[in-house]
């Protein structure tokens, strides 16, 4: 079975979150199984000259999309035992970062077209091409019109996977009719069009063969008007076909007994945990103490993630007995307002604006809980990370929090962590107290802990139910 990922970033050449961590585990995991499982994804400006030292051309040509004709270089490397190909041009993604330019549906469309030629060069013909969020949507949609009948293609099918429904890529119909090269028939209700503009992210949603969606709590809630942004009849249109599959983690690359950023390794261990809750605080300049609560929150900060309701609480939390460590950056309040905490509780609060993975790990590590009530979380790696490393999530109970994330009852002894339904402030800040409450009794902690350290967070189990869809995808097709 030969699977053809393409996607706008992936684990280890460009991140922005957690779609490159799915982009860069989930092939390793299928190739386990038995399948070669490719990558394709840009040829960003910000991939270190180290890695990008490690691909060799294949080849170049040209490029037509629109009026317009692009040069594109394919390189190839393999990495982990995973084959990675680059698509080249400088003039779309020689860039400080991946995203976040005025042209980022023309760069996007361009690499959809890329890969769709590029495949003529690969030495591999997929049996199945799947696709990740807006930027790669189009995918589908060319390959059911102008690459249907070409060899190149020929009986590959497509799965379109939803990482976040949020992020559509639309613009106006013109731009897009411009770029695409195609006429008005094509953005109708059931193809592109999109309440009077433009969507690339219809592309996968009405043309691929499979829609999945990164665990079932989402791939339900999306098919509602409160979480479906506007796509939600079409979802509803498409359920015989949408699959929700909760992602996992790297187990090999998030393990707290080999990780090199730490400064104790352990596995199940609370008492070499501690040793790291120590290092931590004194790596941050809080006051050393096992017994104090620390909680880690490590995330974009952004209201999806729950800030409202953390800030909200978090004068009042911090009159109980407890640290705050935040790693993160986004919206300028968010940042203001812990900096401005950090400022006037030294001994309570410590905050690092921007990303450091090292120091994310020594959070996880170093932390007795993780903060993380999610307005809405489409599947969420880092709760799946902070129970890795025997951190308590605390969450609201929305997408794959729901599904990884069982709030912990006392009188039958099983959950892994803290949970609530309702997105409120109290309802978030008589969670967090319970948590608290729960963490001074030694036994219920350790029973939470231990419960959370038995639970097999890998892609094994994931991708065992990627294979089995795309063989019955596969299956069918020579059926027809």
């Amino acid at each position: 079975m030969n699977i053809l990922f393409a996607t706008s970033e992936a684990v280890p050449i460009a991140k922005t979150g957690g779609l490159a961590d799915v982009a860069g585990a989930l092939p390793k995991a299928l190739n386990k199984l038995g399948a070669d499982t490719r990558v394709v994804l840009p040829k960003y400006g910000t991939i270190p000259a180290a890695l990008a030292g490690r691909f060799e051309q294949i080849l170049h040509f040209d490029v037509y999309f629109g009026w317009r004709k692009e040069y594109c270089g394919l390189l190839r490397a393999e990495l982990e035992g995973v084959t990675y190909y680059l698509i080249d041009n400088e003039r779309y993604f020689k860039r400080h970062g991946l995203y976040g330019y005025e042209d980022d549906t023309e760069r996007f469309v361009f690499f959809c077209f890329a890969v769709m030629e590029a495949v003529r060069y690969m030495d591999f013909h997929p049996d199945i091409v799947h696709c990740h969020d807006w930027q790669t949507a189009l995918i589908p949609f060319m390959l059911r019109t102008r690459y249907a009948l070409d060899p190149a293609w020929a009986y590959t099918k497509s799965v379109f996977t939803i990482h976040n429904l949020k992020y559509q890529g639309v613009l106006g119909i013109p731009e897009l009719q411009d770029l695409l090269g195609v006429g008005d028939e094509t953005f109708n209700f059931d193809s592109l069009e999109f309440y009077g503009a433009a969507s690339c992210m219809k592309g996968g949603l009405v043309y691929a063969d499979k829609i999945t969606t990164v665990s079932g709590t989402y791939a339900e809630e999306i098919k509602t008007e409160y979480y479906g942004e506007r796509l939600d009849s079409l979802l509803r249109y498409r359920a015989g076909d949408l699959v929700g599959i909760v992602n996992g983690i790297d187990a090999e690359a998030f393990d707290p007994l080999s990780d090199a950023a730490l400064h104790t390794p352990y596995r199940d261990s609370l008492a070499l945990k501690r040793e790291n809750k120590l290092a931590l605080q004194r790596e941050l300049g809080l006051p050393q103490s096992a017994k104090t609560p620390l909680i880690g929150i490590v995330s974009r900060l952004v209201e999806q993630k729950g800030f409202e309701l953390i800030m909200a609480t978090f004068e009042e939390l911090l009159q109980e007995d407890v640290q705050f460590v935040v790693l993160g950056a986004g919206d300028h309040r968010y940042e203001h307002f812990f900096n401005d905490k950090a400022y006037w509780h030294p001994d309570k609060v410590k905050v690092w604006i921007g990303y450091d993975d090292s120091l994310a790990r020594r959070i996880y590590a170093g932390s007795d809980m993780f903060a993380m009530p999610s307005q809405f979380e489409p599947c969420g790696l880092s709760q799946l990370i902070a129970l890795r490393y025997l951190s308590v999530p605390i969450v609201r109970e929305t997408g794959g929090l729901k599904d990884t994330v069982q709030a912990y009852n006392e009188y039958t002894g099983e959950g892994n962590g803290f949970s609530f339904a309702n997105y409120n402030a109290h309802d978030y800040m008589h969670t967090v107290r319970r948590a608290l409450a729960f963490y001074r009794d030694e036994k219920s902690w350790n029973r939470i802990v231990s419960n959370a350290s038995k639970e097999d967070y890998s892609w094994g189990r994931s991708a065992k139910a990627y294979i089995s869809l795309y063989t019955e995808l596969l299956a069918n097709g020579k059926e027809q």
